[in-house]
C-alpha cells in the first residue's frame, strides 16, 4: 500500500509538472521608452540573464515604445488581452501617464507580475557649487531673483514632480528647467547651466565618478547600503538623506513588469517564478549595485499594495502640481 501511494503522488507530480505552463514562442519585452535609458537597461539585463542561465526554453525580445511618454506601450499590453507571451517594463509613468494625459488606460487593465526594485533619486549639485547642503541650496533658492534654474528629465514626470515636492516643502521658487532625458540633464549640471537637477543614480555616476557633479542628499529615507567607493573618497553610503538634513518629502520609483489582462493564474506564476529567479542571479545582484537600485522583490497581493498606494501619493502630488489632466 505504502508503495503504491508513494507511485500515485509521484504520478500526480509527474502530471502536475507536465501540465505547468511555458512559453510557446518568443516572448517580448516591452519598454515604454527609447532604448538606453533605465528601463531598457532593465530588460536587456533580464533578456541577457535567461539566455544566460537557460531560464526558458523560449528567447526573450526587447521592443522599445516610447512614443506618448510610455502609452503607446501601455495601450499595445491594454489591447493585447490573454496574450502570454508579451510583458511590460515599469516604472512609475505607469500612473503618471493615464493621470496627465487622460490616456483610457490603468494598471488595473493589466496582470501584475513583479516589483524588481525601486530607484532612489537625489538632488545633484555641480561639483564645484558652494552648495555642500540642502539647507544650503534652500537659502539660496529663497534668495535668488530670477529664481535659480533646475534640471530635470522631461515635463511632468518623475523628475519634475520631485522637483515640485522639494522646493514646496522649502517654499523656495524655482524655474524649473525640462530635458530630454536625465543624462541630458546631468550633461546641462555639469557645464554649469543649471543650479541643480534631481535625477537617479545611474544618469548621474558617470559624471559624479569624473568629478563635474556630486549629490547633495538622497531623497530616500534611509541612506543606500552600497559602500565601494564612487569617487576617491565617497561611496553611495556615504551620501546623507535629504531628511537627515531637514526634508520630509521623499520618493523612491519602482521597477517592475505586469502582463497583459485576462491572462491564466499559471501563465501569471510562470513568469513570477522566472523574475523570482532572475532576481536571485550574482548577475543581478551586480546591476542593482551598478545602478544602485534598493532591492526589493515583490510579487501577489504585497505588489498590489505597494501598487495602490504608490498610485495614490503620485495623484495626491500630481493634483498639488497641477499636473493632472483636466480634459
Amino acid at each position: 500500500m505504502k508503495t503504491l501511494t508513494l507511485a500515485g503522488a509521484a504520478l500526480l507530480l509527474s502530471t502536475f509538472a507536465a501540465s505547468a505552463w511555458e512559453p510557446t514562442k518568443s516572448v517580448e519585452i516591452i519598454v515604454p521608452f527609447g532604448p538606453g535609458g533605465a528601463s531598457d537597461q532593465m530588460a536587456r539585463t533580464i533578456q541577457a540573464i535567461i539566455q544566460k542561465h537557460g531560464l526558458s526554453k523560449e528567447s526573450f525580445i526587447v521592443v522599445n515604445k516610447p512614443a506618448a511618454t510610455g502609452g503607446e506601450a501601455m495601450m499595445d499590453i491594454k489591447k493585447s488581452l490573454g496574450d502570454p507571451h508579451k510583458l511590460l517594463t515599469t516604472s512609475s509613468t505607469i500612473y503618471m501617464t493615464p493621470l496627465a494625459t487622460k490616456l483610457p488606460v490603468s494598471w488595473h487593465d493589466f496582470t501584475p507580475v513583479s516589483m524588481l526594485a525601486q530607484d532612489e533619486f537625489a538632488l545633484w549639485v555641480n561639483n564645484e557649487s558652494p552648495y555642500k547642503t540642502l539647507p544650503d541650496l534652500a537659502a539660496a533658492a529663497k534668495a535668488a531673483s530670477p529664481p535659480l534654474k533646475i534640471g530635470g528629465g522631461g515635463s511632468k514626470r518623475e523628475d519634475e514632480l520631485i522637483s515640485f515636492g522639494v522646493f514646496s516643502e522649502l517654499k523656495t521658487p524655482i524655474s524649473y528647467i525640462p530635458y530630454k532625458s536625465g543624462g541630458e540633464a546631468s550633461t546641462q549640471l555639469a557645464g554649469n547651466h543649471i543650479a541643480a537637477e534631481t535625477n537617479n543614480p545611474s544618469e548621474d555616476v558617470a559624471n559624479w565618478r569624473a568629478g563635474l557633479t556630486r549629490p547633495l542628499c538622497v531623497l530616500s529615507p534611509q541612506r543606500m547600503n552600497y559602500k565601494n567607493k564612487i569617487t576617491a573618497d565617497m561611496s553611495w553610503n556615504d551620501v546623507p538623506t535629504c531628511g537627515e538634513q531637514g526634508l520630509n518629502f521623499t520618493y523612491n520609483m519602482l521597477r517592475g513588469l505586469f502582463m497583459p489582462g485576462n491572462v491564466t493564474p499559471e501563465q501569471q506564476a510562470y513568469y513570477v517564478d522566472l523574475m523570482k529567479k532572475v532576481s536571485e542571479t550574482p548577475e543581478w545582484k551586480e546591476y542593482l549595485e551598478r545602478n544602485a537600485l534598493l532591492p526589493d522583490f515583490r510579487s501577489g497581493q504585497a505588489y498590489v499594495d505597494f501598487l495602490t498606494a504608490d498610485e495614490a501619493k503620485h495623484k495626491d502630488l500630481m493634483a498639488k502640481a497641477g499636473f493632472l489632466s483636466m480634459n
